[in-house]
């Protein structure tokens, strides 16, 4: 039967079957723990650390909560009894295509895995981390989290502050011409708008992609919902104190694009006395909070679907 199987998915191209590779899975698990996961592995973890991005011991916990929630990464034995993937492999799969852009190709060299395997193993490792992980990683701020943030910036002198909002360009490499023109701005090139709220600690409190043709970060804020719960009059109450002043509204570091609001804190352009020139030198420090995202900028946009999917994945990791 097992040779009926096979010689019925190595039938021409013409008929519509997928050719069936023997890929030697249960090799390349092995060979995979070998080099990372056997008590002497052939790289440490400091290879592991670049290569995954990640420590050994943070893949192992994501894997565990990962395969205990969803059975597809669950090792299983197929129709010919024959053990499937391991979710050694799956899992290195995803990471190593979101940590490293891999393609393809050299992922079936590395994990054993086809083309559509690999690809289902992205979308569905994408998934399942904002299902398992979401609810946390993703939340607005509460009032506990908000305490914290405002005692940190008034240790470094911006008391108030709960973050850093800006906008930044990804470039979709692989953008459908058909959508290319309303997607170009003064980049020149295909992007997506993402408008993002980071604090210290490189927690992204708001993540909001801007809609088709908001190029700029204006027209992303105007269809952002960062201040809904303001709006709203749902946002948790918190109070601090500036000379002798109680404010209940706290505020962003913004950028000069931003528009004059209570919520925004620009610079000062010309400083013309001494607390002017403090409060504009000591800014830029600040906003270095901001700077923490550009970590994420490195991975560009090479995925057809589903984009939002995947870097809201980046934001929990």
């Amino acid at each position: 039967m097992r040779m009926a199987v096979m010689m019925t998915l190595v039938s021409s191209s013409s008929g519509g079957h997928r050719e069936y590779i023997d890929r030697g899975r249960e090799e390349g698990h092995q060979h995979l723990m070998d080099d990372y996961w056997s008590p002497n592995p052939t790289y440490n973890a400091r290879i592991f650390r670049r290569r995954f991005r990640m420590q050994p011991t943070l893949f192992d916990r994501i894997m565990n909560d990962v395969v205990g929630a969803y059975p597809f990464f669950a090792r299983k034995k197929d129709a010919l009894n024959k053990v499937s993937l391991s979710p050694y492999q799956k899992i290195t799969s995803a990471i190593f295509m979101l940590a490293n852009g891999c393609s393809v190709d050299s992922l079936d060299q590395l994990c054993r895995l086809g083309e559509s395997t690999t690809l289902s193993c992205l979308k569905k490792f994408c998934k399942a981390i904002i299902g398992i992980y979401g609810s946390w990683y993703l939340r607005t701020p509460n009032p506990n989290d908000l305490r914290r943030l405002l005692e940190k910036a008034t240790k470094r002198g911006f008391p108030g502050m709960i973050g850093s909002i800006d906008c930044m360009h990804w470039e979709w490499r692989n953008c459908p011409t058909a959508w290319a023109g309303q997607l170009t701005g003064h980049k020149h090139k295909p992007t997506i708008v993402l408008e993002a709220v980071a604090s210290y600690d490189t927690w992204i409190w708001h993540a909001f992609f801007g809609t088709a043709g908001s190029n700029n970060d204006l027209n992303v804020l105007a269809c952002s919902p960062v201040f809904d719960a303001v709006v709203n009059g749902c946002a948790p109450q918190v109070s601090y104190m500036v000379n002798n002043n109680i404010y209940n509204q706290c505020y962003y570091l913004a950028g000069e694009i931003y528009p004059t609001w209570a919520t925004f804190v620009k610079t000062i352009s010309n400083p013309d006395t001494p607390k002017k020139r403090l409060f504009a030198a000591k800014r830029p420090i600040a906003k270095m909070w901001k700077k923490r995202l550009a970590f994420y900028k490195r991975d560009r946009l090479s995925y057809e679907d589903p984009v939002e999917c995947i870097k809201r994945r980046h934001y929990v990791i």
